[in-house]
């Protein structure tokens, strides 16, 4: 268990910070960039389960805020040979559960006929931002593995991630008592 009696330390004044393992990087280092973006991913989550209220879609998000916790830990912690037993790494079992969760929230909707633009609700537009901070998270680990041996599973996680929270839009826009009307179309060309 994490406990934190003073929040401000010093040690990142050089503009270093610490990983799980005590080595530093620098803050601009593309794994902090990865970590960050994480972060503001599960802080726009937090902004959609206020909006959403008391509903089976927060709670699943809320689950979801806490694998993203397990995913920045994850990432904080370089991937080696001599893994000591406490670090904590994504599993398949999170990627296959929310592969499960699209599964289920998709298989109520109707199929689509055309893009649709993130917006909606207030609830659906704030899962539509935390959607597309997903896919930035995702990026900045695709372009950290490019420096440095990353968990697969929490690559692979984050893929799923997007694609659940876009579906979660979707699912949010269709339902009229959670302030939806509908799936917004994109229309080509209508602003010329």
């Amino acid at each position: 268990m994490v406990k934190l009696n003073k929040i401000y330390t010093r040690t990142g004044d050089d503009g270093t910070t610490g990983l799980v393992d005590g080595s530093r990087v620098a803050k601009s280092d593309a794994i902090m960039q990865a970590i960050g973006d994480v972060d503001e991913a599960n802080s726009a989550i937090g902004v959609a389960i206020a909006a959403l209220g008391d509903c089976d879609e927060a709670a699943l998000l809320r689950r979801i805020q806490n694998d993203l916790f397990d995913l920045g830990a994850d990432l904080a912690t370089p991937l080696g040979d001599d893994e000591p037993e406490w670090a904590l790494r994504m599993t398949e079992a999170q990627v296959n559960r929310l592969e499960q969760e699209i599964d289920v929230l998709n298989g109520g909707l109707t199929a689509l006929d055309s893009f649709i633009l993130p917006g909606g609700s207030s609830a659906a537009a704030a899962i539509h931002l935390a959607r597309a901070i997903a896919r930035r998270a995702e990026r900045s680990a695709v372009a950290a593995a490019g420096q440095r041996a990353l968990s697969m599973h929490a690559r692979n996680y984050l893929n799923r991630l997007s694609d659940l929270l876009f579906v979660l839009g979707r699912v949010v826009n269709a339902r009229p008592e959670l302030g939806g009307s509908g799936d917004i179309k994109w229309v080509p060309g209508a602003s010329r």
